[in-house]
């Protein structure tokens, strides 16, 4: 069985200081086993790999551009972690062309047991920018219902965000025994939760006609979620949102995030 999949939900973003804001919007990804990218490609009318169609998924759109695979399992090297396992990045596909995620999400499974060992979070910003966090899964939550993360936020998103944040993930994996799947991000400083976000979604069998039924029920969705997040500055800045100089990005396009282990 395919582990690759079709998920389908709603983004929520709330802003809770200093001014309030909230936004909702309608969202389909792509879980997509790294492994099953060929055969994918074959299979599938409507999506392709590195060329045009309706849906489309080119590796230079993620990473260092110089292929998925290799670039992820060199990170789990880098941080000491065994490569080999499944990978699968969770992302919306091109569109026509068309393609930004906001953050793609890849799990990292051991190769022995095929327990979730890692989680990658890659960020891109409306500057063109892109950058990850790679963080272990602590042992205890390997095989559970829900993985929580957290790491110092090392990269600039939105202008009116300073780094001096913490973001905290709650993730409920994707699984083929599971119908939903869940990402929460929040960020906080000093006095606490900032903004929140999550995404909720339910799983789908990947085929043709799945693609064609969310090509119609969203229509050109990548130019929707670029013209949502200026949309959406506007708002926050009509609102009073105070504006941070955007900084140099960080030297490494990687953050490998060292965790200590949690107390049993």
């Amino acid at each position: 069985m395919s582990e690759s999949a079709l998920y389908v939900g709603s983004v929520m973003h709330q802003r809770l200081r200093p001014v309030r804001h909230r936004l909702d919007y309608r969202l389909f990804s792509l879980l997509v086993d790294l492994d099953e990218l060929d055969g994918l490609d074959r299979r599938l009318r409507l999506f392709s790999v590195g060329r045009f169609n309706l849906f489309s998924l080119h590796e230079s759109d993620y990473g260092d551009g110089q292929g998925l695979l290799q670039h992820v399992e060199r990170q789990l090297a880098a941080a000491g972690l065994r490569t080999g396992g499944a990978i699968r990045l969770l992302s919306m596909p091109r569109i026509l062309g068309h393609a930004f995620n906001p953050l793609s999400v890849y799990f990292c499974h051991r190769p022995e047991d095929a327990a979730l060992q890692a989680i990658l979070y890659e960020v891109n910003n409306t500057f063109g920018e892109r950058h990850s966090y790679l963080i272990p899964v602590d042992e205890s939550e390997a095989g559970a219902e829900r993985v929580t993360q957290q790491c110092d936020k090392d990269f600039h998103v939105s202008p009116f965000l300073g780094l001096d944040l913490r973001y905290g993930f709650r993730i409920e994996p994707p699984r083929q025994d599971r119908d939903g799947l869940g990402i929460g991000v929040s960020a906080s400083d000093a006095e606490g939760v900032v903004l929140n976000a999550r995404l909720d979604a339910r799983r789908r069998a990947l085929g043709d006609a799945a693609l064609l039924r969310v090509f119609v029920t969203h229509p050109l969705l990548a130019l929707k979620v670029v013209a949502a997040i200026h949309w959406e500055a506007l708002r926050l800045w009509f609102k009073g949102a105070r504006l941070h100089r955007r900084p140099a990005p960080p030297a490494k396009p990687v953050t490998l995030v060292i965790v200590k282990a949690k107390d049993s």
